[in-house]
């Protein structure tokens, strides 16, 4: 049989010879123009939506609407991606927790989310982003009297409302994560509705409402004006996490540890999970919906190096948070020689709450590092609070409030100095925030430092009265169950239903 096989120099004169060469040239100078198209969209898109130097343009009223419109879109998909959280919650909470309180964890979740919607409707909103004064707002409550759009952001309020509301929903969710397994659920009620339509929007006001006086805090006229800084927080970490993390400390130490809860020293440990597949899956979904949390944060599909910056940011975080906490916990834990999954979640964690105040304004690099010191912080402040006999069985108050304290901190450490603002039209870089570690002194970490202690004390102080006030009611509504309904399980004696029937 005759080879057919071609050496590279036949083949060459074989298709030069042959009648396929017109074919040959014709691609190729296709490939050409296509390649020099592209190259000239590089060159030109820039230049057509925004940038650091167009950002300022003036636009006609059809593109603002395309621009707005493109915007408001990604605000609901961020908004959908930060509901779709609850899920993970549900799930980290529920594996986390003994078999026989899964019902009640699953219950307070969907009613916290059905709660939240309705008082943030009513008044929450209106108390965190409407006109009023330093402390609280004073306008659109039920969203009436509401302006068509949210300041200058061109995004509608009806759909900026939905993306805060699920922000509020998390931060409901979280101050229930340290009270697992002992919270009788009317006790949870009441609150919930303090958490929700109260503390959360007030507090949260004081940084992200438009006259909130952390907000302007280091202008004229206003609260420290000589610091020349006010307080940052990108996406959360002190409004959302912080607040959730510190109020389910005070909710922890109020109701004191669970019936037969040990803690290390004095011979005994952290209970187990009943179900770390839950778990482990919570957390996915968790980091999952973070894409919407940080990203979509810039209200601005049009910031499109500020989204893809986040993004990347937030990824980076979550994964040295993660392998810090499980080194940790294999060196010194415990377990010592094991790979422990839940510290390992919690580490993932941890990084995404940390990183979610600096995201825009940290480089990739400054995100590892963080987002590794993260790790610490959950590792060793999970062992605190074990040596504290502070009962805690997911690990809101390491990973949401103290994660959520090194992450504002951080930002006064490792802001690049780099990047600025972002905005509806791009983002806006004349003012790049510059931390200590690159060049720009302590001014921003004062800031940072300054924000972050007034509203966690002035968190944990309300939360602590509020959860005192529902402990002191007389049973039902007493913060703690019964004690023979702790020890019957909470599933079938405050729910009437188990998890897992065995029939």
């Amino acid at each position: 049989m005759t080879s057919t096989n071609l050496t590279a120099p036949s083949f060459l004169n074989r298709f030069i010879k042959g009648k396929n060469w017109r074919l040959g040239i014709t691609l190729f100078t296709g490939k050409i123009l296509g390649l020099l198209i592209l190259l000239a969209a590089m060159k030109l898109l820039p230049g057509m939506i925004a940038t650091p130097a167009s950002a300022g343009e003036t636009y006609t009223p059809h593109e603002t609407m395309l621009i707005n419109t493109a915007n408001t879109v990604w605000t609901l998909i961020a908004a959908f991606l930060v509901f779709g959280m609850q899920a993970g919650f549900v799930m980290l909470e529920a594996g986390f927790a003994r078999q026989r309180e899964t019902v009640n964890v699953l219950m307070e979740c969907i009613f916290d989310t059905c709660l939240c919607g309705l008082l943030f409707w009513a008044i929450g909103y209106a108390f965190m982003f409407s006109d009023g004064n330093g402390f609280i707002g004073k306008h659109w409550y039920f969203l009436q009297g509401a302006p068509d759009t949210y300041l200058t952001t061109g995004i509608p309020v009806i759909a900026h409302w939905l993306f805060q509301y699920a922000f509020a929903d998390t931060c409901s969710t979280i101050v229930s994560g340290a009270m697992i397994g002992r919270t009788s659920f009317r006790g949870d009620i009441l609150y919930s509705i303090g958490i929700t339509g109260f503390i959360y929007p007030i507090i949260g006001h004081w940084a992200w409402g438009p006259d909130g006086f952390l907000a302007l805090m280091g202008t004229t006229g206003n609260f420290l004006p000589t610091l020349g800084n006010g307080f940052r927080d990108f996406a959360g970490s002190t409004v959302v996490h912080t607040i959730g993390g510190i109020a389910s400390l005070a909710g922890a130490i109020v109701l004191g540890p669970r019936l037969g809860r040990v803690f290390k020293r004095d011979g005994g440990g952290p209970m187990s999970g009943h179900n770390m597949t839950l778990g482990a899956v919570g957390t996915f979904i968790l980091w999952f919906g973070w894409y919407g949390f940080n990203p979509g944060s810039t209200l601005s599909a049009i910031d499109m190096q500020g989204i893809g910056r986040v993004a990347t940011n937030t990824t980076l975080a979550a994964c040295s948070g993660g392998m810090v906490a499980m080194y940790l916990a294999l060196w010194f834990g415990d377990t010592k020689g094991k790979f422990d999954l839940a510290m390992t979640c919690n580490g993932v964690l941890g990084g995404l709450v940390a990183i979610t105040c600096p995201c825009y304004w940290v480089s990739p690099l400054g995100a590892v590092l963080l987002g590794a010191i993260a790790g610490l912080v959950v590792y060793y402040s999970t062992m605190l609070l074990e040596y504290l006999r502070i009962d805690d069985p997911i690990g809101a108050v390491p990973v949401h409030g103290l994660c959520g304290i090194w992450g504002t901190i951080s930002l006064g450490l490792f802001a690049s100095g780099q990047f600025g603002a972002t905005g509806p039209f791009g983002p806006d870089n004349s003012a790049p925030v510059t931390g200590l570690f690159y060049g720009g002194g302590s001014g921003i970490l004062q800031a940072q430092l300054i924000g972050s202690g007034i509203i966690t004390l002035a968190t944990f102080v309300i939360a602590f009265i509020l959860m005192y006030a529902i402990k002191l009611l007389p049973n039902p509504w007493n913060l703690r169950v019964e004690k023979h309904i702790e020890e019957g399980g909470l599933d079938l004696l405050e729910h009437g239903s188990v998890a897992y029937p065995t029939t």
